[in-house]
Protein backbone atom coordinates (compact mmCIF):
# COMPACT_ATOMS: atom_id res chain seq x y z
CA UNK A 1 0.00 0.00 0.00
CA UNK A 2 2.99 1.95 0.75
CA UNK A 3 4.51 1.61 -2.51
CA UNK A 4 1.10 2.64 -4.44
CA UNK A 5 1.01 5.73 -2.38
CA UNK A 6 5.11 6.69 -3.31
CA UNK A 7 4.01 5.96 -7.41
CA UNK A 8 0.85 7.85 -7.29
CA UNK A 9 2.66 10.35 -5.77
CA UNK A 10 5.09 10.71 -8.15
CA UNK A 11 3.28 10.04 -10.82
CA UNK A 12 0.81 12.82 -10.14
CA UNK A 13 4.32 15.01 -9.65
CA UNK A 14 5.31 14.13 -13.42
CA UNK A 15 2.28 14.80 -14.88
CA UNK A 16 2.12 18.37 -13.12
CA UNK A 17 6.24 18.93 -14.13
CA UNK A 18 4.99 17.95 -17.89
CA UNK A 19 1.91 20.32 -17.89
CA UNK A 20 4.04 23.80 -16.73
CA UNK A 21 6.86 22.92 -19.34
CA UNK A 22 3.82 22.27 -22.15
CA UNK A 23 3.82 23.62 -25.66
CA UNK A 24 1.61 25.95 -26.80
CA UNK A 25 1.03 26.42 -30.85
CA UNK A 26 -1.78 29.51 -31.37
CA UNK A 27 -3.06 31.22 -34.78
CA UNK A 28 -2.46 34.37 -34.09
CA UNK A 29 -3.29 36.23 -37.82
CA UNK A 30 -4.79 34.56 -40.89
CA UNK A 31 -6.65 31.16 -41.56
CA UNK A 32 -5.62 27.88 -42.03
CA UNK A 33 -8.45 26.90 -44.22
CA UNK A 34 -6.88 27.71 -47.14
CA UNK A 35 -4.55 24.83 -46.77
CA UNK A 36 -7.59 22.05 -46.75
CA UNK A 37 -6.58 20.47 -49.80
CA UNK A 38 -2.56 20.68 -49.72
CA UNK A 39 -0.78 17.77 -50.48
CA UNK A 40 2.16 19.36 -49.87
CA UNK A 41 4.56 22.15 -48.48
CA UNK A 42 7.66 24.37 -48.54
CA UNK A 43 9.65 24.56 -45.29
CA UNK A 44 12.35 27.02 -44.51
CA UNK A 45 14.34 27.89 -41.37
CA UNK A 46 15.44 31.00 -40.01
CA UNK A 47 16.93 32.05 -36.77
CA UNK A 48 17.52 36.03 -37.55
CA UNK A 49 17.85 38.55 -34.11
CA UNK A 50 17.30 34.92 -32.19
CA UNK A 51 18.11 34.95 -28.23
CA UNK A 52 19.91 32.15 -26.54
CA UNK A 53 19.40 31.32 -22.67
CA UNK A 54 20.00 34.76 -21.03
CA UNK A 55 21.70 36.50 -23.79
CA UNK A 56 19.54 38.71 -26.53
CA UNK A 57 21.62 37.90 -28.94
CA UNK A 58 23.02 34.47 -30.59
CA UNK A 59 26.19 36.13 -31.18
CA UNK A 60 27.12 37.20 -27.79
CA UNK A 61 26.54 33.51 -26.85
CA UNK A 62 28.65 31.95 -29.35
CA UNK A 63 31.35 33.95 -28.17
CA UNK A 64 30.60 32.81 -24.33
CA UNK A 65 30.73 29.61 -25.15
CA UNK A 66 33.44 29.46 -28.04
CA UNK A 67 36.04 31.34 -25.30
CA UNK A 68 35.19 28.81 -22.44
CA UNK A 69 35.67 26.16 -24.31
CA UNK A 70 38.90 27.16 -25.82
CA UNK A 71 40.13 28.34 -22.26
CA UNK A 72 39.87 24.32 -21.41
CA UNK A 73 41.33 23.21 -24.33
CA UNK A 74 42.37 25.14 -27.48
CA UNK A 75 40.41 24.54 -30.51
CA UNK A 76 37.39 22.93 -28.65
CA UNK A 77 35.61 26.18 -28.72
CA UNK A 78 35.96 26.77 -32.73
CA UNK A 79 34.78 23.21 -32.91
CA UNK A 80 31.97 23.60 -30.32
CA UNK A 81 30.70 26.98 -32.68
CA UNK A 82 30.42 24.77 -36.12
CA UNK A 83 28.76 22.09 -34.71
CA UNK A 84 25.95 24.50 -33.42
CA UNK A 85 26.19 26.14 -36.81
CA UNK A 86 25.99 22.55 -38.80
CA UNK A 87 23.31 21.02 -36.06
CA UNK A 88 20.36 23.64 -38.11
CA UNK A 89 20.70 21.63 -41.62
CA UNK A 90 22.27 18.22 -40.13
CA UNK A 91 19.35 17.61 -37.30
CA UNK A 92 17.56 20.10 -36.40
CA UNK A 93 15.25 20.54 -39.94
CA UNK A 94 15.48 17.02 -41.10
CA UNK A 95 13.82 15.80 -37.95
CA UNK A 96 11.14 19.18 -38.12
CA UNK A 97 10.23 18.01 -41.39
CA UNK A 98 10.03 14.02 -40.61
CA UNK A 99 7.65 14.71 -37.81
CA UNK A 100 5.78 17.40 -39.23
CA UNK A 101 5.05 15.43 -42.62
CA UNK A 102 4.12 12.59 -40.50
CA UNK A 103 1.61 14.48 -38.13
CA UNK A 104 0.61 16.77 -41.01
CA UNK A 105 -0.10 14.29 -43.76
CA UNK A 106 1.63 16.57 -46.31
CA UNK A 107 5.13 16.51 -48.18
CA UNK A 108 8.14 19.12 -47.88
CA UNK A 109 8.26 20.20 -51.32
CA UNK A 110 10.35 23.19 -52.86
CA UNK A 111 7.50 23.32 -55.42
CA UNK A 112 4.67 23.64 -53.36
CA UNK A 113 2.21 26.63 -53.93
CA UNK A 114 2.55 27.54 -49.73
CA UNK A 115 5.94 27.64 -48.09
CA UNK A 116 6.04 27.85 -44.26
CA UNK A 117 8.66 29.29 -43.13
CA UNK A 118 9.88 28.87 -39.21
CA UNK A 119 11.61 31.18 -37.41
CA UNK A 120 12.98 30.27 -34.29
CA UNK A 121 12.99 33.64 -31.62
CA UNK A 122 14.42 32.25 -28.87
CA UNK A 123 16.24 28.71 -27.68
CA UNK A 124 17.10 27.83 -24.47
CA UNK A 125 19.96 25.16 -25.04
CA UNK A 126 19.22 23.35 -21.14
CA UNK A 127 21.77 21.35 -19.45
CA UNK A 128 22.48 17.61 -18.40
CA UNK A 129 25.06 17.34 -15.67
CA UNK A 130 24.38 14.05 -14.31
CA UNK A 131 23.07 15.56 -11.22
CA UNK A 132 21.20 18.12 -12.56
CA UNK A 133 19.19 18.74 -15.67
CA UNK A 134 17.63 21.52 -17.21
CA UNK A 135 15.50 20.81 -20.52
CA UNK A 136 15.68 22.54 -23.32
CA UNK A 137 13.10 24.86 -25.48
CA UNK A 138 12.80 26.80 -28.15
CA UNK A 139 10.17 29.18 -29.05
CA UNK A 140 9.22 30.17 -32.97
CA UNK A 141 6.82 31.75 -35.17
CA UNK A 142 5.85 29.60 -38.25
CA UNK A 143 4.66 32.10 -41.32
CA UNK A 144 2.66 30.39 -43.97
CA UNK A 145 2.84 32.66 -47.22
CA UNK A 146 1.89 32.27 -50.56
CA UNK A 147 5.49 30.47 -52.42
CA UNK A 148 5.31 32.52 -55.81
CA UNK A 149 4.39 36.26 -53.90
CA UNK A 150 5.74 35.82 -50.17
CA UNK A 151 3.83 39.26 -49.32
CA UNK A 152 1.20 37.53 -49.27
CA UNK A 153 0.39 35.83 -46.00
CA UNK A 154 -2.46 33.29 -45.57
CA UNK A 155 -1.03 32.82 -41.18
CA UNK A 156 1.12 32.97 -38.86
CA UNK A 157 1.30 30.57 -35.77
CA UNK A 158 3.34 31.18 -32.52
CA UNK A 159 5.34 28.09 -31.28
CA UNK A 160 5.69 28.13 -27.74
CA UNK A 161 7.86 26.44 -25.05
CA UNK A 162 8.47 23.56 -27.83
CA UNK A 163 10.57 20.94 -25.25
CA UNK A 164 13.40 19.47 -25.51
CA UNK A 165 13.93 16.22 -23.40
CA UNK A 166 14.43 12.41 -23.92
CA UNK A 167 12.94 9.88 -21.94
CA UNK A 168 16.26 7.89 -21.42
CA UNK A 169 18.01 10.85 -19.86
CA UNK A 170 21.25 10.71 -22.01
CA UNK A 171 20.59 13.86 -23.17
CA UNK A 172 24.17 15.47 -22.62
CA UNK A 173 24.91 16.76 -25.16
CA UNK A 174 23.34 20.38 -26.53
CA UNK A 175 22.50 19.36 -30.06
CA UNK A 176 20.68 16.55 -28.86
CA UNK A 177 18.39 18.26 -26.56
CA UNK A 178 17.55 20.89 -28.87
CA UNK A 179 16.64 18.61 -31.88
CA UNK A 180 13.94 16.90 -29.48
CA UNK A 181 12.83 20.67 -29.33
CA UNK A 182 12.27 20.73 -33.20
CA UNK A 183 10.80 17.41 -33.34
CA UNK A 184 8.17 18.00 -31.04
CA UNK A 185 7.55 21.32 -32.68
CA UNK A 186 7.32 19.76 -36.03
CA UNK A 187 5.06 16.99 -35.01
CA UNK A 188 2.50 19.66 -33.07
CA UNK A 189 2.85 22.42 -35.82
CA UNK A 190 1.69 19.33 -37.89
CA UNK A 191 -1.01 18.47 -36.19
CA UNK A 192 -2.20 22.02 -36.04
CA UNK A 193 -2.33 22.62 -39.06
CA UNK A 194 -3.98 19.39 -40.07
Amino acid sequence: MKFMKIFFTMLVSFLLALNTQAQRIKTVEGDLAELKNEKSINVEFTYDNMSVGKYDKESEYIEKKKAEYNSKEPGRGDSWEKNWVRDRKANFEPKFIELFEKSSGMTVSADAKYTLIFHTTSTEPGYNIYVSKKNAEIDADATIVLTADRSKKVATITVKNAPGRTFSGYDYATGDRITECYAIAGKKLGKHIK
